[in-house]
């Protein structure tokens, strides 16, 4: 390894894999010192370690298997265990990207030490407190050294905070680095449309995993309606990759699934992406999926009362419904004609080589105190 900082990445959901992976890689092209703590957050090794091959991405130094757990519990546990490792090894930079448990545990294991904090996708709100995620990531920012905007409007909010903006680098999304990088890939090895019977275009796709929607039975039925409703009013089938935790929603529930939803085993990276790639319309309740429909080109319903990704709204990629089954039919009925030929409003492709530019010195400004 060369010269410069020792960086530690704090990870430990797919979408945390699937986002930090153009700034691992960017740091193997540099020969940066870099090590891994993978947290296991997700308890199913289908939704993680498994895109560490499929990424080509080099093992995690460290597994913590935290597991499932209170979001109490499995904080503290984070908290403790990252500390121990950062103590040990005491890198100069820890990043986290997003706003899981792993990344407010890795923030504020890193805040206690004198070890910088950098956080990727810095910025994003949804105004809703009722959310974990929300508290995760305005805790983690405001712990920050360096917040990695991926837009002007997440800067916007995070000065309206009285954050430093010598502390904010506005670099773009590394989700778009990610798409750009594994696209043609996806296109290449996957072959999920022909195991599935699709045709371009010709059927939509369903994402629905957070906890908000899929432990309430109302809104979780609610959902299902509507998105059957939309099979039938579309015509079109809607494919299904569900999560375990819904599936066990479902079951619990004994909820119905409607006609023209077919469920399917939770898919690898390169074929969802490949599912999302060919679908004529993406409805989720995912922040991540909303941006890589929104890259894609592929027009979006997202199925929740607020979203952090204004941006896909504001450039008419996406339409924020909730899950009353009229409104879902209603935006699904808008948004499947729309042509993607909106303007991508997360950056160029190159967030992994800002934030290692700035890490390393190439833009490095003094960081203001905490």
């Amino acid at each position: 390894m060369t010269e410069g900082p020792d960086i530690t990445f704090v990870l430990g959901t797919r979408p945390e894999i699937i986002k930090l992976a153009p700034v691992i890689r960017e740091c193997e092209d540099r020969s940066l010192t870099r090590s891994i703590i993978h947290t296991g957050q997700h308890y199913d090794e289908s939704l993680d370690l498994v895109f560490f091959d499929q990424l080509a991405l080099p093992e995690p130094t460290h597994h913590l298997e935290v597991g499932s757990s209170t979001h109490g519990r499995q904080t503290g546990e984070m908290i403790i265990r990252i500390e121990e490792i950062l103590r040990r090894e005491r890198p100069d930079t820890l990043l986290v990207q997003g706003d899981t448990n792993s990344v407010l545990a890795g923030a504020i294991a890193a805040s206690k030490l004198d070890i910088d904090l950098g956080h990727v996708e810095a910025g994003l709100r949804s105004d809703d407190r009722t959310m974990p995620e929300e508290t995760n990531r305005v805790l983690t920012d405001h712990a920050s050294d360096y917040l990695f905007a991926p837009t002007e409007q997440s800067r916007a909010r995070l000065r309206s905070e009285r954050i430093p903006d010598e502390r904010i680098y506005v670099t773009g999304n590394t989700i778009v680095d990610a798409v750009e990088q594994n696209r043609t890939l996806a296109a290449q090895r996957s072959a999920v449309l022909a195991e599935y019977d699709l045709v371009p275009g010709r059927y939509c796709l369903l994402t629905a995993h957070r906890a908000e929607t899929i432990d309430d039975e109302q809104r979780f039925g609610d959902l299902l309606t509507g998105v059957g409703r939309v099979a039938s009013h579309l015509e079109r089938e809607v494919v299904y990759p569900i999560h375990p935790r819904a599936a066990k929603s479902l079951e619990a529930f004994d909820l119905d699934v409607p006609d023209g939803i077919r469920i399917v085993e939770p898919q690898n990276y390169l074929d969802f992406l490949s599912l999302e790639d060919a679908a004529s319309l993406v409805l989720t309740d995912s922040g991540g999926v909303q941006e890589e429909a929104c890259i894609l080109g592929v027009p979006s319903v997202t199925l929740r009362e607020s979203t952090e990704r204004p941006e896909t709204i504001d450039v008419g990629a996406n339409r924020l419904v909730g899950t009353d089954p009229a409104a879902i039919v209603e935006g699904a009925d808008e948004m499947i004609d729309r042509d993607g030929e909106w303007t991508n409003p997360f950056g160029n492709g190159t967030a992994a080589t800002q934030i290692l530019d700035t890490i390393t010195g190439a833009e490095r400004r003094e960081v203001s105190p905490k």
